[in-house]
């Protein structure tokens, strides 16, 4: 059975290291800003997950954004829907953003290995696109703190580009992002070992408007936090 308190050393272990990472990943996505919804205009797959996400859950529910970027579209449709939401993002300029989008919506600059079981308890969790920014040894322990920060029965709805990659830089709307994915059968294994029960899965195929960024196979889970 996953344990709901993962040694914080085991989370970052190198912590020099981590925040350098991260200050990278923050600057890219700081550069980035307001074009990521203009080459990403279009997310169906993401809001028809979070709608059947609503649909499962009480009026003001308490609902963590991981990952959240500008706001767009999905703080926006929980704040809209009567959910109370919370934000976690590493960017700057993104978090600028969220604000003036979402007003309804709490923001903290935050990154997921800053989710704190103890201190909180999400009805929901979305992860879209967020865990992909993490190097593959720290998606499955990320996962299991996801799972630890769920209510009993809680929800988590989570997206990933369907690749083979392990922390690769990749080139993105003029900078450079570090990035995982998964074959999705091994992106299934990753999610049940960390606790969590897959109950709805969809694949999308998405094109994005910006003629350099490439065609990708999304893939959404919707998944409860096992006993």
């Amino acid at each position: 059975m996953p344990s709901d308190h993962t040694d914080q050393r085991d989370l970052a272990p190198d912590p020099v290291a981590w925040a350098e990472r991260r200050a990278e990943q923050a600057e890219a996505f700081d550069a980035i800003g307001e074009r990521y919804e203009e080459a990403f205009p279009n997310k169906e797959g993401q809001e028809a997950c979070v709608r059947r996400l609503l649909d499962s859950l009480p009026q003001g529910a308490h609902v963590l954004d991981l990952g959240s970027g500008t706001g767009l579209p999905t703080a926006l449709q929980l704040v809209n829907a009567g959910a109370r939401v919370t934000g976690f993002e590493i960017s700057e300029r993104m978090l600028e953003l969220a604000r003036v989008n979402v007003p309804g919506a709490e923001f903290r600059q935050a990154d997921i290995m800053d989710l704190d079981p103890v201190e909180t308890s999400y009805d929901a969790i979305v992860a879209f696109f967020s865990l992909l920014c993490l190097p593959k040894n720290r998606i499955a322990l990320a996962l299991g703190r996801v799972r630890a920060s769920l209510a009993p029965g809680g929800l988590l709805c989570l997206s990933m580009v369907e690749s083979d990659l392990d922390d690769e830089p990749i080139p993105f709307l003029g900078s450079a992002i570090r990035v995982s994915g998964y074959p999705r059968d091994e992106l299934r294994e990753v999610v049940t070992n960390a606790g969590l029960v897959i109950e709805d899965e969809r694949v999308v195929t998405f094109e994005p408007t910006d003629p350099d960024a490439r065609p990708e196979v999304q893939l959404f889970f919707t998944c409860r936090r096992g006993a």
